[in-house]
């Protein structure tokens, strides 16, 4: 009896020592750290108060907009640009952290450009960019000459006039466009000169402390993970540069993907040196990224797009996965049920973050994640390419083109680039889909843990109890929860404007999301180097997991169009109005 008491103290004992020495937890702390600072900084040092007394005049701006006219007038735009402009990111601190998380910048011809570019260089630049912003400029100009003379018929009007209320809409309508224009091109002109290199060599050495001491607590070596991280983070910053070539930007081909393709290319022709295999922590870095995109993932917004958006995500999207899933059991007959899985959640959720979450839950090779990954960044890169191409040649509404994307493109970064390819309200429509869907990834991984506890070990004559589904379950999924829950919480309080001032423009755009990107391009840059062809071979036997993944997004396709047509036009059309 003595000897079972000692047992559970030791179990129990066991249990709390998991908080800071497993993979998971420490995600979660090195996440939340992250997030402890950012909020301290930006709340202590931003002028939240300035902020608010501008916010203020805007609003009482488009308070008396809005009872004077049944449209959104010029008057109330150029108030709501004046909100759009307060940005806590624009503080010392923000700019501090801007600096020293850069990555290597754009270039058309000479790889260098992407590291160094001097004042002549950045001169030359801008004055080549500078007649389309003159001309930008200019149309803006028109455009607002012309939107005032209608705003004012249907002022004189007394805004009673349909007709000329809707004439002075469209007309405000082509302005925004034509503003929205001069903006972009303008940021052509302002290009700075600058230096990569010493803020790559201490976002190394940050990095390595960041991660090290997470490692050393996991019981691993400091100087051997210390090490092997610098070729890591070489293969890294040659991903970014390369994704960040004219044309690997005009095709989306990120720095995801030539993160893989570059480590496979080394461990497959040089070898990966087995010294840089300790530093390859692909699941560290991409769960720790994980917890920090909980930042991004507002409830608000979810609510904001309203019912249609969650039918597309919630309703869409385990009944893709379930089917795949089905497809590859009984007609494709995939010997591997977690590759099966995997590649189903892959290619229905979210993409690799639901990839990585899913192969925990159901404890999947390496190669397997591996191979789900590639698959996906593939067809990300052709997706984000291909849709808002055919759905302008289907002349297919942007409300329901955004939500097709949205719903179906993987990849949260692929969806918001193809989304702004169609206009400002499929860019909306599509990435607040993928924030929606988003929240799927921590019900999949448990729904899978608990799938593969009772159903499937159980089938293979295992054994296993209830509580190994906690045990299976992964735990940085409750990180990005509570990231989820407690940004949405505090944008909430705060209020639209001052959410996005503070958290938006400042927590999130001027820190977590610069340190998520960082840590993604890590994770696969340590799958590439980590991953060997022979090994990835035997599951792409037959061809199936890719006939998989084919015939799984055809079917996403079609029931999510199908979907959104329904929601957004038949069903709630008064919704669809208001977007």
């Amino acid at each position: 009896m003595e000897q079972d008491a000692n047992v559970v103290v030791d179990h129990g004992h066991s249990q709390w020592s998991d908080l800071w020495k497993k993979e998971d937890f420490l995600a979660i702390w090195l996440g939340f750290l992250v997030i402890v600072v950012c909020m301290f900084a930006y709340f202590n040092f931003a002028p939240k108060e300035d902020f608010a007394k501008k916010i203020e005049v805007a609003n009482q701006i488009q308070a008396v907009e809005a009872a004077k006219a049944p449209f959104k007038t010029i008057a109330w735009f150029k108030a709501n640009d004046d909100k759009g402009k307060l940005k806590a990111s624009g503080s010392g601190f923000g700019k501090f952290v801007s600096h020293w998380t850069k990555s290597p910048g754009s270039w058309k011809s000479n790889p260098l450009d992407a590291f160094i570019q001097t004042e002549q260089q950045v001169k030359v630049v801008n004055e080549k960019a500078m007649p389309k912003f003159e001309a930008a400029k200019a149309a803006a100009g028109t455009a607002l000459v012309a939107a005032t003379e209608a705003e004012a018929a249907a002022a004189q009007a007394s805004f009673q006039n349909p007709a000329l209320n809707d004439a002075a809409k469209d007309k405000i309508s082509d302005w925004r466009v034509e503003h929205r224009k001069a903006s972009d091109a303008k940021k052509k002109t302002e290009h700075k000169p600058y230096n990569h290199i010493p803020t790559l060599i201490g976002l190394c050495l940050f990095m390595v402390l960041l991660f090290g001491a997470g490692i050393k607590m996991m019981g691993m070596s400091f100087t051997a993970f210390a090490q092997g991280f610098v070729v890591v983070f070489l293969v890294a910053c040659l991903a970014y540069m390369l994704g960040n070539q004219a044309i690997s930007k005009q095709y989306g081909f990120g720095a995801e993907a030539w993160g893989v393709i570059l480590g496979m290319i080394i461990a497959n022709t040089l070898g990966t040196p087995k010294w840089v295999l300790p530093a390859c922590q692909v699941e560290f870095f991409i769960k720790s990224g994980l917890v920090l995109l909980g930042a991004e993932v507002l409830f608000n917004k979810i609510v904001a797009i309203g019912i249609p958006g969650i039918f597309v995500a919630w309703v869409v999207t385990p009944i893709v996965l379930i089917c795949t899933y089905i497809f590859g059991q009984k007609v494709l007959k995939m010997p591997s049920k977690t590759l099966n899985i995997v590649i189903s959640a892959d290619m229905s959720v979210c993409g690799t973050s639901a990839a990585i979450a899913t192969a925990a839950a159901c404890r999947a090779k390496k190669e397997e994640l591996t191979l789900s990954i590639g698959l996906s960044l593939v067809f990300t890169a052709i997706m984000m390419i291909a849709m808002p191409a055919a759905i302008k040649a289907m002349g297919m509404p942007v409300i329901l083109g955004g939500a097709w994307m949205g719903g179906t493109i993987d990849s949260t970064g692929a969806v918001a680039a193809a989304g702004a390819f169609l206009g400002e309200k499929a860019m909306y429509v599509a990435a607040t889909i993928k924030m929606i869907q988003n929240v799927l990834i921590g019900v999949t991984a448990f729904c899978v843990a608990m799938y593969w506890c009772l159903k499937v070990e159980h089938e293979a004559g295992r054994k296993v109890g209830v509580s190994e589904i906690w045990n299976r379950f992964p735990k940085f999924v409750l990180g990005f929860l509570a990231a989820s829950v407690i940004f949405s919480l505090l944008d909430s309080s705060l209020g639209k404007d001052m959410g996005n001032a503070m958290l938006e423009q400042g927590v999130v755009r001027g820190g977590t999301r610069l340190l998520r990107a960082w840590f993604f391009a890590l994770s696969f840059a340590a799958i590439g180097l980590s991953t060997n062809f022979r090994a990835l071979s035997k599951y792409f036997k037959g061809g199936k997991p890719l006939i998989l993944y084919v015939c799984g997004q055809t079917f996403n396709l079609v029931l999510t169009l199908a979907m959104a047509y329904v929601m957004f036009y038949l069903v709630f059309p008064e919704i669809t109005a208001k977007i």
